[in-house]
């Protein structure tokens, strides 16, 4: 099966679990800034939420143009991205509501961790149809940051009982390392 199917399917997905995050935006209740205020550590979640499904889609459209064809290994393993992706908007508006409370924090890091280790099943799942000599082993090299990601998460989950302040910051530290368009497939893809 081609990917373009994947591919158009996934973004759907993503542009459905930022809609729901947006609804779950209330509207401040009253005119002053008091009322603004109060919205702040939902509107905090929801960006820190909305750039994590931005670079997961920016990264899956990336890993997919590495491709040609598609199996039924890597369906699975795109649907279960998905399905991880999918409880994203749900630990958003409980840390939002809940900010700084120790399990709605760690929640969030395991709605974070979890599809940190789904995209990583698909990497496989993709490297295992496409060899280790192809485009995609080639740029994704040692992946360091891949690697390094769900350690902060598990790091974040554990701290998040104990100071859950700097759980988030964790949460934004890899959000920022990750900001930054990962070159390396554009790379490889230009060498040729």
């Amino acid at each position: 099966m081609g990917k373009d199917r994947l591919a158009a399917f996934s973004d759907g997905v993503i542009a459905i679990l930022i809609t729901i995050m947006v609804l779950e935006l209330k509207i401040p209740h009253g005119a002053g800034w008091p009322a603004l205020a109060g919205m702040i550590p939902n509107f905090v979640s929801y960006v820190l939420s909305f750039v994590y499904l931005a670079i997961y889609w920016n990264n899956h459209h990336h890993l997919l143009h590495t491709v040609e064809r598609v199996d039924g290994l890597i369906l699975w393993a795109n649907s279960n991205l998905l399905f991880w992706l999918s409880l994203i908007p749900v630990a958003t508006a409980w840390l939002g509501e809940n900010p700084l409370a120790a399990v709605p924090t760690a929640a969030y890091g395991v709605a974070l961790l979890m599809p940190a280790i789904a995209y990583y099943l698909l990497e496989q799942a993709l490297l295992r149809k496409e060899g280790k000599d192809s485009v995609l082993a080639r740029a994704l090299g040692r992946d360091i940051k891949g690697k390094l990601s769900p350690l902060a998460y598990l790091t974040a989950i554990v701290l998040a009982f104990i100071a859950p302040w700097i759980s988030i910051a964790l949460y934004v530290l890899v959000a920022i390392t990750w900001l930054i368009p990962d070159r390396r497939i554009e790379r490889v893809l230009r060498k040729g």
